[in-house]
């Protein structure tokens, strides 16, 4: 039986980002994955766009990532919220907070791809394809049972980390439960050719259904995030290319001049999901196992990577002084130091939507008049402009 310090469920963005992270501190660490080389790079999945902050460019940067995709990297320079028939807006400019970008948007499967590479040049052991099927606790370790092309092999860790996504498994079968949100809403994903260039501009304008995101991307290009009643969203996804095309550009206006389509319209229905703990006995849970956003605020993958780096943190010091990295007081470490950014992140998140649904006159009058003030009001415009580069949190 191999053993392991830290065992990762998951190859993902997160868990890839996990082990990079891990590969200095000279812990003996694998990574589970299910789905092999090919399948995620051939996966329609990773056509979707990341909005990634400011602060996770950063943590890239540190993971030697970032010089690999910063050129495939489309640059945030200024942000543009409006509010669909109504006179509040607002825009940010990068150049007022002295940085050059407030974020970038880069197609997932390019980011995956380097994560991958990074791995196999600092040799991080992977288990793939291979699917965690079992696993039994122990004082000292945990073992898991996983079905590697038919035959089960099992493995012990003293860490566990469930980084297998919002179905996870490993976070059900440690018992730890998840509190849901039904938004009631879905969101379209797509990728649009706009007539006028986007001057790098990402654009966020609320309507009474949801809002409507177009984010710059490489070649006059945006991606799409359009967030709809399930059954708007229905009828725009059977509806031809033209009439899908009209109600976008009725919805977003002509600032770009005409839309055209670029890739087909996905639909996912929108739901919040929390896990209710970030740790059992010799688990710990990070990424999108933890936590599922509402994409109003292009959070989610951002936060799921502050997990990553902050449970890295605590594993380092855990390694530096000789001690168990599965011991209980490392992990509520890692769970007390990442609680009040998921509150923050999730709350604000919530508080957009919540803000920007009614269309009761005295609510739609007081959020214009905020967008409104935010532009003359700097103390307020630099808390939001920190809100969206992600530096607003310590990671330990």
């Amino acid at each position: 039986m191999k053993t392991y310090d830290v065992l990762i469920v998951g190859g993902g963005l997160a868990g890839g980002s996990l082990a990079l992270a891990l590969a200095p501190t000279g812990l003996r660490v694998a990574m589970v994955e299910s789905v092999t080389i090919e399948q995620r790079r051939n996966s329609p999945a990773g056509d979707r766009a990341l909005a990634l902050s400011k602060g996770s460019a950063t943590i890239f940067e540190k993971l030697g990532i970032w010089a690999l995709v910063k050129d495939k990297a489309t640059p945030i320079r200024q942000i543009h919220v409006s509010d669909k028939g109504y006179f509040g807006k607002t825009r940010l400019d990068a150049n007022d907070f002295d940085v050059e970008a407030f974020g970038y948007v880069i197609p997932a499967r390019i980011l995956e791809n380097a994560v991958i590479e990074a791995c196999r040049q600092k040799s991080v052991e992977t288990i793939c394809p291979a699917k965690a099927i079992d696993l039994h606790h122990h004082a000292s370790h945990i073992d898991i049972d996983v079905d590697c092309a038919g035959k089960q092999e099992t493995y012990s860790a003293r860490l566990l980390v469930a980084a297998d996504g919002g179905q996870s498994k490993i976070r059900e079968w440690v018992g730890i439960g998840q509190k849901e949100y039904d938004y009631q809403q879905t969101a379209l994903v797509t990728t649009v050719v706009t007539e006028k260039f986007h001057s790098y501009f990402a654009y966020e304008r609320f309507t009474n259904a949801g809002p409507l995101a177009l984010l710059p991307l490489l070649k006059s290009r945006c991606a799409v995030i359009w967030t709809r009643t399930h059954q708007q969203a229905k009828a725009l996804t059977s509806c031809s290319e033209e009439e899908f095309l009209s109600q976008l550009q009725n919805t977003f206006g002509w600032k770009l001049g005409r839309l055209e389509l670029a890739a087909p319209v996905r639909s996912f229905p929108l739901r919040r999901i929390q896990a209710e703990r970030l740790f059992a006995e010799r688990v710990a849970v990070i990424g999108n196992a933890a936590h599922q956003l509402h994409p109003v605020a292009g959070q989610g993958f951002n936060l799921g990577l502050r997990d990553v780096m902050s449970l890295a943190k605590c594993l380092e010091k855990q390694s530096d002084q000789g001690r168990d990295p599965g011991a209980l007081i490392m992990l509520e470490r890692y769970a007390n130091a990442r609680t009040k950014d998921h509150d923050r992140v999730i709350g604000f998140s919530d508080s957009l939507i919540h803000l920007f649904a009614p269309s009761i006159k005295p609510m739609v009058l007081a959020r214009n008049l905020g967008l409104v003030s935010m532009d003359h009001l700097p103390p307020v415009k630099r808390w939001f402009a920190r809100q969206a580069m992600g530096l607003e949190q310590d990671l330990v």
